[in-house]
């Protein structure tokens, strides 16, 4: 009996985190990539190896986008298509901090129908599936019902804080921040901050899992200028991302500066 969608990236997530923790203690070769694009290890490309492999064996009529495999249009012409990044947080992973995940979706006709965010040493595994609700290790997981601008936990970096980016006055709302874009659309999924944004092209592989997780924990998530995300695009990437419980999200979205 063939194996769920889901509960086959649940278990191609817990492989590829045996693979990075074991590259990881060997020791690891950097390169960084051209054009400023960051860090990139033999784990990223170990990970994104076995991966492709292993999923594309059990449903070879997917197509697959990935941030370590070239691009094959290919893709475009698929109903269903994995979107993958193999290790979401690169420079904390060379740094040795915990905070880098595994994120691994299934889209159908450009919607995210499963994904899966996996954080191997923080022993966290953030899981949806369209309809069905937002898990962490097993418990269902919800938005906050926060709604006032000024009182959120806002996951962001300090340059969207320029004004340029705020009709009035920036938001009074606490700024954090974490490295991996998965783990803060998860962190907003399960409650511990209110919303999440980025005002820069994000690429597919690093939101289609937890975008779906975050919309399934009950958020809205759209892209800067309040459009809902689709994904497996010929150019991959969408215009910014925008996350928060769904009071939240009109009131951010009320704020912002948006020139296309």
């Amino acid at each position: 009996m063939q194996v769920s969608d889901l509960d086959l990236l649940i278990d191609a997530a817990r492989m590829a985190g045996e693979i990075a923790l074991r590259e990881k203690a060997r020791g690891l070769d950097v390169e960084h990539k051209a054009d400023d694009a960051g860090p990139v290890t033999q784990a990223d490309y170990a990970v994104d190896n076995a991966l492709r492999e292993s999923l594309t064996a059990s449903r070879p009529d997917y197509g697959w986008l990935s941030e370590e495999t070239e691009d094959d249009a290919s893709r475009l012409g698929t109903e269903r298509v994995f979107i993958v990044d193999p290790i979401d947080g690169t420079r904390s992973f060379v740094k040795g901090e915990a905070t880098w995940a595994h994120s691994l979706a299934v889209v159908e006709n450009g919607i995210v129908t499963q994904g899966v965010v996996y954080l191997p040493e923080m022993n966290l595994l953030y899981s949806a599936s369209i309809t069905q609700g937002a898990f962490c290790n097993g418990d269902q997981i919800h938005v906050s019902d926060t709604a006032d601008i000024d009182d959120a936990r806002v996951l962001a970096t300090k340059p969207n804080m320029d004004p340029i980016h705020w009709r009035d006055a920036v938001p009074g709302f606490a700024r954090s921040h974490r490295p991996s874009l998965a783990y803060r659309l998860c962190l907003v999924a399960q409650g511990r901050y209110d919303a999440m944004l980025t005002f820069r092209p994000s690429w597919e592989w690093d939101i289609a899992a937890g975008a779906l997780i975050l919309s399934e924990a009950g958020a809205r998530v759209s892209n800067r200028s309040g459009e809902d995300l689709r994904f497996n695009n010929r150019m991959p990437q969408t215009d910014g991302v925008l996350g928060a419980g769904q009071a939240l999200h009109r009131r951010i979205s009320d704020e912002l500066v948006y020139t296309a």
